[in-house]
Order: structure tokens, then C-alpha cells, then sequence
């Protein structure tokens, strides 16, 4: 760890690896022998073609991604998808299926009701969103365009463990906080997207990874740079595309690779997020707030069951050289995300952390 860095446990935007910033600072007044910045150069230019091109090869390598999907970097993030997903892929029935496992998931639905028929076919929101819905409790419209998911939530520390059986209608996922964290067969989606400010590179930019038999048909409504078939067909370069981001996409990416792809990120991640759990499976001090059977390798949250406990114990990160481990309003306690780039360290001195607190303040 390089002197003068912390342990950001901050959900997004999030951890990026030591080496990919390094060679991002390495680059930054001279970017591929082309005399400027990335933040400088024309999107038009061959440095930035090439870099983009680089960024689309990388993403279809290390997911495996099938020529009959395309991959698109749009702006607006996650949050612009809630939209332009209803207006892409919504056209034929304008109806929709949401499964509402957490806060954003929820926001998926209110942004699709203003285009189309979207309805909640399951919902956890009784158990405060501490479990991810059951196959047998979805209620599938036979007319539906698609159906969406948010496959890891952020916010309550809760994952898919199996995919939903959606018969012939596509499913749609939401990875924004754990692509890029293990394999995923993209076969078995219609589209995957994500924010990128997770696993993968600064804010301000979405990856669309959509079967291009689904896109082509947007509503009329549909602004051109949120049309999957104008920008795939563009190449994502309808217009002045968020240049950062993709380039640390690339950046990302490549180092991914050279530390052994996605299943050597699912063995590190793994092992990670074990050590924090068999901790709070051992005592009783902290609770885990997700279902064991639902639990998130990527945000783990755990309070102490008094609010002042844990106002304290957040208060104390700073002391210990960590950072965002407050958890979210709509769950309180704490929240510890630990993404790709969080090495294995942090994860035990957090745990030490939490040992020694408990130990002072045990009853």
C-alpha cells in the first residue's frame, strides 16, 4: 500500500488499484506518446480510437461477452439506464417486470412507470430488504418486454445467488456493484449494465452490454444518445463520449487480466469477504444485517444494534487509516464495501478493528 493511502471502504465512487492509478498519474501530461492528457485529447483523434476500441476488446475478453451482444459506454451512469432501458426495450408490449430487492431496484420502477406499464412482481421490502426473492415468489406478466433485476444491492449488502427463470422474456441486470467481481455467463441475460464508479473507473459513465436482437425499436421519445441502436451503431461515438472513464476502463481491465481474469477475482473477493463474515459469525457484538444465504462479497453491512455504538465506532475509523464505513441512512450501522481493488489488508484490519472495539465496549 502506498505511503499516505487509506482503506476507503466507500461504496462508489469506490477503490480503484494502486497500479492502474499510477499508471493513469504516469500518463496524464503525456497519454500513449501523444503529448496531451486523455482530459485533453479529441475523441476523434487515433490515441482515443484506439483507446476505446482497447476498452470494448478488453470488456468482451474478460466477460466472454458473444458477438450478438453489443457494448456500449453511455453517459448518465445507472441512473440515466432506468430510463433508456424502458424506452429501448419496452416498445413492444410497453409492459415490464421489476423484482424490487433494494433501493435501486425501487428507483428502476419509478423512473420505467413514466414510460410504460412497469410492475412489482416481487418485493422484500417487508424484511427491510435483508433477502433476495425466491424464484417461486415472482410473478411473472406473460407480456412482459423484459424482465430487470439488480443483481448485487449496495445499499443492504444483499446478492443473487442463482438467475431468475424468465422463461422467454429477457432478463435484465443491474450489476452495477459487482461486475467485473467474478464470471457471469452473459448468455443467460438480454442486457447487463453497471456504473462504473465500482470495479471499474471514475464516475460519470454506464456500460450497456445488450443482445442486439432486443434493441432497434425505441420509443419515438428516445433521446439519439440513449438509442442502444444509434450508439451501437455509432460505436458509442454519436457524440463526445465520457473519455476518463473509458480509458480507465481500458486501464482497468488490462490489469484484471494480468492478475488472472474474473476467476481470480472471485477467488480474492471470496476469501475477502470470508474473513469478515466468519468474524461476525463468530460473536455476537456485531450482527450482519443480510440473510447468510443472500450475503454480498462486495458490500458488507453490520451494526451493533445501538445507534451511538455505532455513530462511535464510525467516528474511530479515521484513527485507524480507514474511510466510509458509515452505512446508508436507509439502513444505518455500518457498511464495509470491499470491491476488487480493496486488498486482502484491509479486510483484516478492519476485522481488528471491530475486535478491539467490541472488546472495549462489550458488556
Amino acid at each position: 500500500m502506498i505511503e499516505g493511502r487509506i482503506y476507503n471502504f466507500s461504496a462508489g465512487p469506490s477503490i480503484l488499484p494502486e497500479e492502474v492509478l499510477l499508471k493513469a498519474q504516469a500518463e496524464l501530461l503525456n497519454c500513449e506518446g501523444s503529448g496531451m492528457s486523455v482530459l485533453e485529447m479529441s475523441h476523434r483523434s487515433k490515441v482515443f480510437d484506439d483507446i476505446i476500441k482497447a476498452a470494448e476488446a478488453n470488456m468482451r475478453k474478460i466477460m466472454n461477452i458473444p458477438d450478438n451482444y453489443k457494448v456500449l459506454f453511455l453517459q448518465g451512469g445507472a441512473s440515466g439506464v432506468f430510463a433508456s432501458l424502458p424506452m429501448n426495450l419496452g416498445n413492444k408490449n410497453k409492459v415490464a417486470d421489476y423484482i424490487v430487492s433494494g433501493n435501486f431496484s425501487g428507483g428502476a420502477l419509478k423512473e420505467a412507470k413514466k414510460y410504460l406499464d412497469a410492475r412489482e412482481i416481487a418485493t422484500t421490502k417487508d424484511v427491510n430488504f435483508t433477502r433476495i426473492p425466491r424464484q417461486d415468489e415472482l410473478k411473472l406478466s406473460p407480456d412482459a418486454d423484459y424482465v430487470h433485476v439488480c443483481w448485487n444491492n449496495t445499499i443492504f449488502g444483499t446478492k443473487y445467488q442463482y438467475i431468475p427463470d424468465t422463461g422467454d422474456v429477457p432478463l435484465v441486470a443491474d450489476m452495477s456493484s459487482s461486475i467485473l467481481s467474478e464470471p457471469v455467463d452473459v448468455t443467460k441475460f438480454g442486457m447487463i449494465y453497471a456504473g462504473v464508479q465500482k470495479n471499474l473507473a471514475p464516475a460519470g459513465m454506464a456500460i450497456v452490454i445488450v443482445r442486439e436482437d432486443l434493441i432497434g425499436n425505441a420509443m419515438q421519445i428516445t433521446p439519439k444518445i440513449w438509442d442502444y441502436k444509434i450508439m451501437a451503431d455509432k460505436e458509442s461515438m454519436l457524440n463526445t463520449p465520457p473519455c476518463f472513464p473509458i480509458y480507465f476502463v481500458k486501464l482497468v481491465t488490462d490489469y484484471l487480466m494480468e492478475q488472472g481474469g474474473l476467476a481470480e477475482m472471485k477467488r480474492r473477493n471470496e476469501e475477502k469477504a470470508k474473513i469478515l463474515y466468519d468474524y461476525l459469525d463468530s460473536q455476537d457484538f456485531f450482527k450482519a444485517a443480510a440473510a447468510k444465504e443472500d450475503r454480498s462479497i462486495m458490500n458488507v453491512t453490520f451494526r451493533t444494534g445501538d445507534e451511538a455504538l455505532d455513530a462511535e465506532f464510525v467516528k474511530g475509523q479515521a484513527a485507524r487509516g480507514f474511510s466510509n464505513l458509515k452505512g446508508h441512512r436507509l439502513v444505518g450501522g455500518m457498511r464495509a464495501s470491499i470491491y476488487n481493488a480493496m486488498p486482502k489488508e484491509g479486510v483484516i484490519a478492519l476485522v481488528e478493528y471491530m475486535k478491539e472495539f467490541a472488546a472495549e465496549h462489550q458488556k
